[in-house]
């Protein structure tokens, strides 16, 4: 049920069903193991033989030993479909074909979080740790499908971990009812007489855990959404037409700082286009829309085909001076992106593949694993000039749009909105508040430039970047936007390139050290307009300087007085160009040589869970001493009881947990001594007073009237008095001591006294089952011997 999560990753889900029925098998054989019977490790050591049988058969079997047993081809086989799933996860977009490594990765996780989850809640009879690899299943598909794994993926999930709790709750309840059932309701046959209250108790366990699912199903819808995608590529759509799909894909600002940072100034674009100066030609890749206080991220919106000509840019006025310039862009091989990199706004695309169009950002989606790598397009786009006057007049804009990317969290720190005042008072409208942000961080504001500062995360990473002061493009423009929307200006963050380097050959070159971030504030009459506030990054647009621009208004239809209008509007190769044609720049953009791509690529999928299954492991372990006995605790002092031997059990109950809390504070039990002794040996060595003492002799007093009186007479409170008696011994004992008493209960050697006793009752059944059948032989070897006597 928890990996059901997964279902959106991959195209087909008929894994899900393989992936069950191999479960089933490696679940069953842990239930005919376990009534044998065989040992714990052993029967958890049986399930892991048959599951890695199972894998080596499916995935393996013409590497294996007679097609099943597995060798060292079979692991190296293994390998090889590991790191091709892992290659598989980085270039495919969700949903990714159902490869043999990914399948392989699906279903072998699958195998190993059931196998771990059988080991914990049935072997070990211990239900409530079982949760925790079942919510590293979970998560792991919740933060690859990014949003793709809905609320019913995580009701499905929840409800199979319930569903498990209940039942280990009802067995542990019916033994109780078994060992201390009292009187039955008037009516009631054996059956019930037997199991009534475990009835009761799971009853009310129903209707908390329906309850917990309902608040959590709440909560999650109160949330803001994630987006995301397979591992960082690409993007999604869904269906087909002009109206289908839907793109969900994973910020890609992720690995911008990585891309700044990298030691090798690697080509990943070239283009030429007739634009007469490319100090504006920032190819835009993709904006992000939604703010949650601590990250920009991108939204979920619908896509559809692209229309041959894209429509006119949202807000665009008729007034606003614009040229129409062509440009052909060529990808390398290594750079494999899931959105196309363009001038903004595009009006028109040429472009081979599976491509669909995001109206609301205006930006080219890769559907189906499709990416830029060795890609060559042409796109038809505006040069947008509007002037200050033009800007600074900007009407009010809509209010749906207003309300749409004006929205602000309200954990943002109020110092980002107070700092967003302070710079730009005695603005007299946006436009001036907007140069002021963007000159405040580039110029006034004493900020430093630094790719090696930590992104960091969370509500308060304005904050304190705003008081760091360093950072790269990310800090900037993300802060600039931010900013700009506590002012009520609406804003988001475009994320894509810088105009490049010229080349001698009358080409632009963009590498990696060109990525880059900005933000884009909304002017009614204009549109999204760019702003440059990183310092030494980029160029200020021309409207933002004090001598803006005087041009007036051009038709979009017509192209660049002077401009070559032979550039091809489809994709071309420079390969077939003459010398004269590439001279008048009529052969579109020169494909860049492919950059040899580093053999590391970083770790792969598989790895990163083992080693995340590793420090979780190791994470948890030291605390399972601590939760075992904080779910003891928890059974012993649960209800009082209904029935007189229910509450005189319950007596008991909370005597034991006295006990072993004074044992978890260095008071070891006493066998020989009566309920009365051994209480006032606890509250003379754990040097307890007032309250805390009363309490051990009241529950003292109650478990001698259980024992020993005709008719007992159960105590209340005793619940109550146990957790008085605790915090007495805590306070008593320190902090060192009351750490170790938390952390590492003495107590907990019970845990070991069980299984020792379990082994011991085992191998006293396995010797008597090797009596009988060493008696059965020699009375079958005597017979013989008595007939021919």
């Amino acid at each position: 049920m928890a990996a059901a999560a997964m279902v959106p990753l991959v195209d087909p889900s008929t894994w899900l069903l393989q992936a069950a029925f191999l479960s089933a098998l490696v679940s069953g054989a842990g239930a005919a193991a376990r009534r044998v019977p065989l040992a714990r490790p052993l029967t958890v050591a049986a399930q892991a033989v048959l599951a890695l049988l199972i894998l080596t058969l499916v995935f393996a079997r013409e590497h294996a030993v007679l097609g099943l047993v597995p060798g060292p081809d079979v692991l190296t086989r293994f390998g090889e479909l590991l790191a091709g799933g892992a290659q598989d996860v980085g270039r495919y977009a969700i949903p990714a074909p159902a490869t043999d490594g990914i399948k392989l990765m699906l279903i072998g996780g699958v195998l190993l979080i059931g196998l771990a989850v059988d080991a914990l809640a049935v072997t070990y009879r211990s239900a409530a740790p079982a949760g925790l690899p079942l919510l590293a299943l979970f998560s792991v598909a919740a933060g690859l499908s990014g949003g793709g794994a809905g609320w019913w993926s995580f009701l499905l999930a929840a409800s199979g971990y319930l569903m498990l709790l209940l039942a280990e709750g009802r067995d542990r309840l019916s033994q109780w009812g078994r060992v201390f059932g009292g009187a039955p309701p008037r009516g009631r046959d054996a059956f019930d007489r037997e199991d009534g209250t475990a009835q009761a108790q799971v009853r009310t366990g129903r209707r908390i855990g329906a309850a917990a699912l309902g608040v959590a199903l709440v909560v999650h819808w109160s949330l803001p959404a994630l987006g995301g995608g397979l591992i960082g590529q690409g993007g999604r759509g869904a269906g087909t037409g002009s109206g289908g799909g839907t793109i969900n894909a994973v910020n890609p600002v992720v690995t911008l700082q990585d891309s700044l940072n990298q030691p090798e100034n690697r080509e990943w674009l070239k283009y030429t286009t007739n634009a007469k100066a490319t100090g504006d030609m920032y190819l835009r890749i993709m904006a992000l829309d939604q703010f949650d206080g601590g990250a920009w991220k991108f939204s979920v919106r619908k896509v559809t085909d692209i229309p041959a000509e894209l429509p006119r840019p949202e807000g665009l006025g008729g007034g606003v001076g614009t040229t129409e310039i062509r440009t052909s862009i060529s990808a390398a091989g290594a750079y494999k992106q899931g959105w196309l990199p363009m001038p903004y706004p595009a009006t028109e695309v040429a472009v081979d593949g599976s491509w669909r169009f995001d109206p609301a950002r205006r930006t080219i989606v890769g559907d189906r694993g499709q990416t830029t790598g060795g890609l060559q397009y042409s796109v038809t786009s505006l040069q947008v000039k509007p002037t200050a006057k033009q800007l600074a007049e900007a009407p009010k804009a809509p209010a749906a749009l207003l309300e749409e990317y004006t929205e602000v969290p309200d954990t943002l720190p109020a110092d980002v909105r107070s700092t967003a005042l302070r710079v730009t008072r005695g603005a007299a409208n946006d436009y001036e508040r907007a140069v002021r942000l963007q000159d405040w961080f580039a110029a006034d504001g004493g900020f430093t430039y630094d790719t090696q500062v930590d992104s960091g995360g969370g509500v308060g990473a304005i904050s304190r970047f705003l008081r760091n002061k360093e950072g790269f493009c990310i800090h900037f423009s993300f802060s600039m936007a931010a900013m700009a929307r506590t002012l009520g200006i609406p804003a988001r963050v475009a994320v894509g390139f810088t105009p490049g380097t010229p080349a001698a050959d009358g080409s632009t070159s963009v590498s990696n050290q060109d990525a880059h971030a900005w933000p884009e504030l909304y002017f009614e009459g204009v549109g999204w307009t760019r702003f440059e506030p990183t310092p030494s990054r980029g160029s200020a647009p021309d409207y933002t300087r004090a001598a803006t621009p005087s041009d007036g208004p051009s038709s979009p239809a017509d192209p660049e007085a002077g401009a070559s209008q032979a550039v091809p509007v489809a994709p071309s190769r420079s390969s077939d160009c003459s010398p004269q044609e590439r001279q008048l720049g009529e052969c579109g953009a020169t494909t860049p040589q492919d950059v040899a791509v580093s053999e590391d690529q970083g770790p792969s999928l598989g790895t990163v869970l083992v080693w995340t299954g590793a420090v979780a492991a190791l994470l948890v372990i030291p605390l399972l001493p601590m939760l075992w006995r904080t779910r003891l605790r928890r059974v012993r002092l649960g209800s009082e009881g209904c029935t007189a031997e229910e509450a005189a059990a319950r007596t008991l109950l909370v005597w034991r947990e006295i006990a072993d809390t004074a044992w978890d504070h260095g008071i070891p039990p006493d066998e020989s001594l009566s309920p009365r002794k051994a209480a006032a040996r606890i509250v003379r060595l754990g040097r307890l007073e007032g309250a805390p003492a009363d309490s051990v002799h009241r529950v003292a007093h109650a478990v001698e009237q259980v024992l020993y009186a005709p008719r007992p007479v159960p105590g209340t409170g005793l619940a109550e008095d146990a957790g008085r008696v605790r915090g007495g011994l805590g306070e008593r004992a320190g902090r060192v001591a009351g750490l170790r008493a938390l952390l590492l209960p003495r107590s907990t050697v019970r845990v070991v006294w069980a299984c020792s006793e379990r082994w011991n009752a085992l191998a006293e059944r396995a010797a008597a089952i090797r009596r009988r059948l060493l008696d059965r032989a020699t009375a079958q070897l005597r017979r013989p011997l008595r007939q021919r006597g």
